[in-house]
């Protein structure tokens, strides 16, 4: 279709020459020192293009031939950077096929080839990246002698080349990744503290930061962490539920005294508090030290609304803990109490929670009742029963009634 359109054209000039130049009858006449030369005008035009064409191809070939060096060099460092690109790409294909050691290589190569071309020595984006990745596959052989000195190498590039500032988050971050690795939380944490302010908000950023804390064992603060992941939608609803109500256990159970447990309770966010479990939890570190009164303030509200209490795990983590809080319990929780059981009457936590209740206020008569039904109830773990045939034990022995007692010990013992 090419070679068509070339003789159509090729017909066209032909028709147009022959009607310009075809009744053309001029001359073109030359004098020089008394010679005189006639050409006509047609024959003048052609010698005319021809020499202009002669001239214009002449001053490329000249131009070309003294451009050659300058061209040959372009291309040798062209080839070079189509090779230190190649031994990029492998580094990588090589980091992701698990062989470290061969992309530690052929990183390696690709900054070597940079180095060793004055042209590409100023491409500091593509040096430093090369560094990072030979410092990650440093990093997975262990090698934290090379790692470090790799990832210096791009922290300098980085300051020192301003075409090198694209890959300085990546270099903090995963600075900050290799210190979790070592269990440095200390230093990871550091090296967060002086990421910028757009940098630290980053989901990875915030993942890090987590994990630093949780290592660190800042419990409170990785609380605080996970919450604002979560409101990034940084984890799915149920793992974030999860997470936050492990955090707010484990800042419960690092407390050491009584004042310090308020204290974290006081920290914690509306949210955690109004999480059962969380409550329970609260309840059985406040008894476990001596502050029985708090555990049970933290539980009230939850037993006030145990009929909107949908999750029978919610009853029952309810009632163990509960049950560990009762030394000093008021009468107005024995109202509490039966108003649950009536609510739910075949739930036989509320029922064990009940007994020990009715127990601790020394109404053994009833409380023996329910207590025996609960030793029976094999629906609960088996520390519940034992723990209610020990109380039935108890109250044999206030009755006097030692041969009881001693039936009561050995079904404790025998719960399985």
């Amino acid at each position: 279709m090419r070679g068509v359109i070339w003789l159509i054209l090729l017909f066209g000039v032909a028709v147009i020459a022959a009607l310009t130049l075809g009744s053309n009858d001029g001359l073109a006449s030359f004098y020089w020192n008394g010679w005189r030369l006639d050409l006509s005008l047609n024959l003048f035009l052609l010698l005319l293009l021809g020499s202009c064409f002669a001239v214009v191809t002449l001053i490329n070939t000249i131009s070309s031939l003294t451009s050659l060096p300058r061209r040959a060099r372009e291309w040798r460092v062209a080839q070079r950077d189509r090779s230190a690109q190649g031994a990029l790409r492998e580094a990588l294909a090589e980091f992701f096929g698990g062989r470290y050691g061969r992309a530690q290589k052929a990183a390696q190569k690709a900054v070597n080839i940079n180095a060793q071309t004055s042209e590409l020595s100023q491409e500091g984006g593509f040096l430093a990246l090369s560094h990072l990745l030979a410092a990650q596959s440093a990093h997975r052989l262990q090698d934290r002698r090379r790692r470090d000195e790799q990832l210096q190498q791009a922290m300098d590039l980085v300051r020192s080349q301003s075409s090198a500032r694209v890959v300085e988050d990546g270099a903090r971050l995963l600075a900050a990744e290799w210190a979790l690795d070592d269990r440095d939380s200390n230093r990871a944490l550091d090296l967060l503290a002086d990421l910028g302010p757009g940098l630290a908000r980053r989901t990875q950023a915030l993942r890090l930061k987590l994990q630093a804390q949780r290592q660190a064992g800042q419990s409170l603060e990785a609380l605080r962490t996970a919450r604002l992941l979560a409101k990034h939608q940084g984890f799915s609803k149920l793992a974030a539920q999860g997470l936050l109500r492990s955090l707010a256990i484990e800042a419960l159970e690092a407390a050491r005294d009584g004042d310090q447990l308020r204290m974290v309770w006081q920290q914690l966010d509306q949210a955690d508090r109004r999480d059962a479990f969380v409550a329970a939890r609260a309840a059985h570190v406040a008894a476990s030290l001596g502050a029985p009164e708090d555990g049970r303030g933290w539980l009230r509200p939850f037993w006030e609304q145990i009929g909107e209490q949908s999750s029978a795990d919610e009853r029952a983590a309810l009632a163990e803990a509960l049950v560990m809080a009762l030394p000093g319990l008021g009468p107005e929780w024995l109202q509490r109490l039966e108003s649950a059981q009536q609510r739910w009457p075949r739930d036989a936590f509320i029922s064990y929670a009940l007994g020990h209740a009715l127990a601790e206020r020394q109404l053994w008569g009833k409380a023996r009742l329910i207590l025996e039904q609960v030793c029976e109830d094999r629906s609960l773990p088996v520390a519940a029963r034992r723990r209610s045939w020990l109380a039935l034990a108890q109250l044999a022995g206030n009755d006097g009634d030692m041969e009881r007692r001693a039936r009561c010990h050995e079904a404790a013992a025998l719960v399985q």
